[in-house]
């Protein structure tokens, strides 16, 4: 996401390269492409011209620290300023403690549907809420078809009424069912356009009216852009709403809806959607996106996703495993699934200070482990257990059995004997100890 973005303000700030101090000319220079950046990034004139003047007004007359050149101050800078153009802190969802009822707004096509059940799914796992979705697009051929494959892909219930097309019932229906049934959230997906009309704003704000939602959301396609942000300060004026939901953002976006939409409508974005799967749904933290968008990866959003898929206790296992050189290749497998379950490789790799710019031409896709898990899984029980044991004959079937070369059974095999070499270093003699065996020291910080 935003790597058009990103390149055209590396650029910029190279421009300051080789300069001991910030000025006026030097800095104009900048931030004139700056501008321009955003501008072509989808930004409206109007917020790209404050943000770079408030940019200016901090920028000039600061003295450059002894650690930093002005490249990097600009850098922080404007790190700062987009954060708080994003909405400074990210902004969460409001859950009842009784019982949550979510309305779902947007434009046909937005990703509703979908976001709706990757909502489920998030607030069970996140705030265990015991979530029921309720169909009320009455219109749209096969929009109940779809969000009852949603449901049934996370195992959440639905309630439908294929003989009502009054949405606002079916709606105050499914909120009895769900308290009948003892659910305490419900998640009411909506009717959409393919454009903002009268009926459509009459229809969603009725529905409104009728059921008081706790939450209110509105879905936009951040690949619509400025359009996006337009729509968003329509839907409001009708509704009201307590937030934004960006999806598709693993598009190929330009990135103005989430630059601007909290500048120019005052409502927060509160979740992104990062991919199809069921998942790939992430809290709006401006600060991050912002490290993103200047190439600083995401460190802490990476730490929190491999948090959410490894089990403290298991990890722990796996360390003593480790230290002790009893790590095997079913443990391995473990691992494979655990990150996996992560998100996209190509994404998650992003998130690693300067790797991102590395990885963003590679065609790294989900299916990056399947060679490796396929050389795992023509091993036996035996051999999983004692690497130690796999001479060449078995090796040779082990290749065969995967569809790989020899060679490439060889390379697992020398990498995972390596990693079992490293760990024992570490636990014999520390990291010194390691550093030493390597050829080289411990770092010198006199």
């Amino acid at each position: 996401m935003f790597e058009k973005l990103s390149d055209k303000l590396e650029k910029a700030f190279s421009l300051l390269k080789g300069h001991g101090r910030i000025t006026e000319i030097n800095v104009a220079q900048t931030l004139k492409e700056v501008r321009r950046a955003l501008i072509d990034a989808d930004v409206s004139y109007q917020t790209a011209k404050k943000f770079v003047q408030q940019v200016r007004d901090k920028a000039l007359g600061q003295q450059v620290l002894t650690s930093l050149n002005p490249g990097q101050l600009m850098v922080k800078i404007v790190h700062d300023e987009l954060a708080d153009l994003m909405g400074s802190e990210a902004a969460h969802i409001n859950i009842d403690s009784k019982f949550t009822i979510i309305l779902i707004a947007g434009l046909q096509g937005s990703g509703k549907t979908t976001f709706s059940g990757k909502l489920a799914n998030y607030l069970r796992r996140n705030n265990s809420s015991k979530p029921m979705l309720i169909a009320c697009d009455v219109y749209r051929p096969a929009a109940i078809d779809q969000l009852e494959v949603v449901a049934n892909s996370i195992s959440v219930p639905i309630y439908k009424d294929l003989n009502e097309k009054n949405p606002v019932k079916i709606a105050q229906a499914g909120i009895l069912k769900a308290k009948q049934d003892g659910h305490n959230l419900v998640i009411v997906d909506t009717a959409g356009r393919l454009a903002v009309d009268d009926v459509m704003m009459s229809e969603i704000s009725s529905i409104k009216d009728s059921i008081s939602p706790t939450e209110i959301l509105f879905v936009v396609d951040s690949m619509t852009g400025q359009d996006a942000v337009n729509t968003a300060r329509k839907f409001n004026e009708v509704l009201n709403y307590d937030g934004v939901v960006l999806t598709k953002l693993d598009g190929d976006t330009r990135g103005g809806a989430a630059l601007t939409i909290k500048s120019e409508v005052d409502k927060p974005i509160k979740f992104i959607g990062t991919g199809e799967k069921m998942d790939a749904l992430d809290v709006f933290y401006p600060s991050r996106m912002a490290d993103r968008i200047l190439g600083m990866g995401d460190v802490v959003s990476l730490v929190e996703k491999a948090q959410a898929q490894f089990d403290e206790k298991e990890a722990r296992e796996m360390e003593k495993k480790m230290l002790k050189n009893q790590f095997t290749f079913n443990d391995f497998l473990k691992q494979i699934k655990q990150i996996k379950k992560m998100g996209n490789l190509k994404d998650l790799l992003g998130m690693i200070p300067g790797v991102g710019k590395a990885v963003r031409n590679l065609d790294i896709d989900d299916d990056a482990f399947k060679g490796i898990e396929s050389m795992i899984f023509s091993m036996t029980e035996q051999e999983r257990n004692n690497p130690k044991i796999i001479n060449h004959s078995r090796r040779q079937r082990i290749a065969n059995g995967s569809g790989s070369k020899i060679e490439d059974v060889n390379k697992l095999i020398k990498q995972f004997s390596q990693m079992g070499k490293m760990m024992k270093m570490m636990k014999n003699g520390g990291l010194e100890n390691m550093m030493k065996n390597m050829g080289g020291g411990p770092p010198n910080f006199k």
